[in-house]
């Protein structure tokens, strides 16, 4: 989800033109798991009070319990139960409160931050919270060789320090201080509109001070690779049982929990990457609440889907089935901050190509047809609810501005465009689509196929396994790809610093997409808009106005170029039984959520 980057914002400004920040893609799980793990029949295991009873999940393939080092939402989703920041999105909502802090102070420049911990916090291993703990834990971020996020605070929220001859960051050097026990400051090169929400990230978790040594001044009181994978302590409402790599991970409940303790005993994950075989395990109740992944949309009937209810934020909640197996599901469908898009190396396929493909798609019919209504189609690469006024506005400027057609497939035009760029019946334009390995994103690419076979053009069809097509992307191997990018904070910038020219640059060690976009008109205004977003980053209105005018620019520009083709932003869904009560989820995902006030009763027998 992320490169680690030791370049300083102001820096790369100078270098570049525009910030460095973090990457987030997201991919449908298809690793094959042994019918032994699938057939555990963990969920029934727990007889005891519903306050001890275990919560039954199932996860992706983890790598790591580091919180500096995840860049996957499946260790992320269980480093949430183990760690705490300063701030946090309260069931996945994005809108952030205190954590382990209890207030925090803003200087009028919006360059100093200054925040009040609570006292009595404790670690798992018994030790208080004290802000010391904050200044060890962020010094890692920026400095272990373990960290995948520093580009979070070196960059994005861009704290005061100093940089080596060559650009990387000088150990020790964080303008963070502790300013007594309870008193935590922090100062940074610039006002920062998201700085909050980038605090509530799990990669700014408290840790102890100096349980891992891998920064200058500290031996550590274990190995990273012990921490990382056996004994990983934070101050979470759980605290860590066991992770055997592609099986299982478990927490349990932390009495001395700072917050409301836990009303379960502990989670467990059984880790299944091949969908139907998630479906099956939880068909047979050994999972208590499973998700989009788990009930794949080859399974998916959205004629079961009950709606109750929406609520304020467009979340609809109601009933799913009855299922296979005869019960009927809770289920909740949340819009959440996500885009998925076909992305395309300008070096590689040329621009009327590029257009004929956005002619070409409905983005309406593949999201009624292919995905069974399991989000909306999209046409911004920023969705809907964190778009520049909102999901009103998106609509209007798309229905009005789009080039391509709004939903609504234009033959005809892509057929057009491919002939005034010399190409016939007899002179075909040919490339490649690669998708990970997902059954929905092979459909969306057969449909693409078959009817740019009208526009002159032949579409060769591939799969790749999600890190081989990752890798060849950062290498400039992909013409064109399906990717999805979810977000690290809920603002615009986060998802338009891969439609910065400079940084899709793949001859680069760490490009953010995979688009060689440069050398074009709409590449240069893309470019200065991008400067224009990094020289008004203030949470003030002047610069949320500049802010916003320059994200519309962005979007118009990958339009004129097609660099990034929007395909859908999906809901994200969750489907529970009924002997299972879990908080509504927000916008920000189920991976932002902690199950401390999850409640669980008798489960049904098999």
């Amino acid at each position: 989800m992320s490169e680690k980057s030791n370049v300083t914002r102001r820096r790369f400004l100078k270098a570049t033109g525009g910030a460095a920040s973090a990457v987030a893609i997201a991919g449908e799980s298809v690793a094959q798991q042994t019918t032994e793990q699938q057939t555990t029949g963990q969920g029934t295991e727990q007889d005891g009070g519903g306050s001890d009873r275990t919560l039954q999940l199932i996860n992706s393939t983890m790598t790591t319990l580091d919180p500096i080092r995840a860049t996957d939402t499946a260790s992320g989703t269980v480093i949430q139960q183990l760690f705490d920041s300063l701030m946090n999105y309260p069931n996945g909502q994005i809108e952030v409160q205190e954590q382990l802090a209890t207030e925090f102070n803003v200087s009028d420049d919006f360059t100093t931050y200054t925040f009040n911990l609570k006292q009595g916090a404790t670690f798992h291993n018994g030790d208080e919270v004290t802000a010391q703990d904050f200044v060890y834990s962020w010094e890692r971020l920026a400095a272990s060789e373990n960290s995948r996020r520093a580009s979070f605070i070196l960059d994005s929220i861009g704290v005061v320090h100093e940089t080596t001859d060559d650009g990387s960051y000088e150990p020790g050097t964080l303008a963070i201080e502790a300013q007594d026990d309870y008193t935590f400051r922090m100062e940074l090169e610039e006002p920062f509109h998201a700085t909050l929400e980038m605090l509530a990230y799990t990669a700014f978790a408290a840790l102890p001070e100096g349980i891992v040594g891998d920064i200058q001044g500290y031996d550590g009181e274990m190995e990273h690779s012990q921490f990382a994978t056996n004994n990983p302590i934070g101050a979470g409402p759980f605290q860590f049982d066991r992770w055997q790599s592609n099986q299982e991970a478990a927490v349990t409940r932390y009495d001395d929990y700072h917050g409301e303790t836990a009303q379960i005993g502990g989670v467990r994950w059984a880790i299944i990457e091949d969908d139907q075989a998630a479906f099956t395990y939880t068909m047979n109740r050994n999972a208590d609440l499973v998700t989009n992944e788990q009930i794949p949309t080859a399974q998916f009937d959205p004629n079961k889907v009950n709606v109750e209810n929406t609520d304020d934020f467009g979340r609809k909640s109601g009933t799913y089935g009855p299922v296979q197996n005869g019960e009927t599901m809770t289920y909740l469908g949340v819009p959440t901050i996500n885009s998925f898009y076909i992305g395309f190396n300008t070096d590689a396929i040329e621009k009327p190509a590029r257009q004929a493909v956005a002619y070409a798609l409905n983005q309406r019919v593949a999201v009624e047809q292919v995905f069974k209504g399991r989000g909306q189609g999209s046409y911004h690469f920023t969705p809907p609810r964190i778009y520049p006024g909102g999901p009103e506005q998106y609509t209007q400027h798309a229905q009005q501005n789009y080039p391509y057609g709004y939903n609504e497939s234009q033959l005809s035009r892509a057929r057009q465009v491919m002939e005034e760029a010399g190409y016939g019946p007899n002179n075909q334009y040919q490339f490649t689509l690669t998708t990970y390995q997902s059954s929905t994103w092979q459909s969306i690419a057969k449909i693409i196929r078959d009817q740019l076979s009208s526009a002159h053009i032949n579409v060769q069809l591939q799969q790749s396994p999600f890190a081989t097509l990752i890798q060849r992307g950062r290498q400039g191997n992909l013409g064109a790809y399906t990717l999805g990018w979810i977000m690290d904070w809920p603002a615009p910038d986060n998802f338009l610093n891969l439609l910065y020219p400079p940084a899709t640059d793949t001859s680069q060690s760490a490009p953010l997409s995979y688009t060689n976009w440069s050398d074009t008109q709409a590449a240069q205004q893309a470019t200065q808009a991008w400067e224009k977003i990094q020289n008004n980053t203030a949470p003030s209105d002047q610069a949320t106005q500049a802010r916003n005018e320059a994200y519309v620019t962005m979007e118009e520009a990958n339009w004129e170029d097609v660099v990034f083709l929007p395909v859908y932003h999906r809901t994200d869904e969750r489907f529970g039984y009924q002997w299972v009560d879990v908080p509504k989820f927000g916008a920000a995902g189920t991976s932002r959520q902690m199950y401390n006030t999850t409640t669980i009763s008798q489960r049904n027998s098999n």
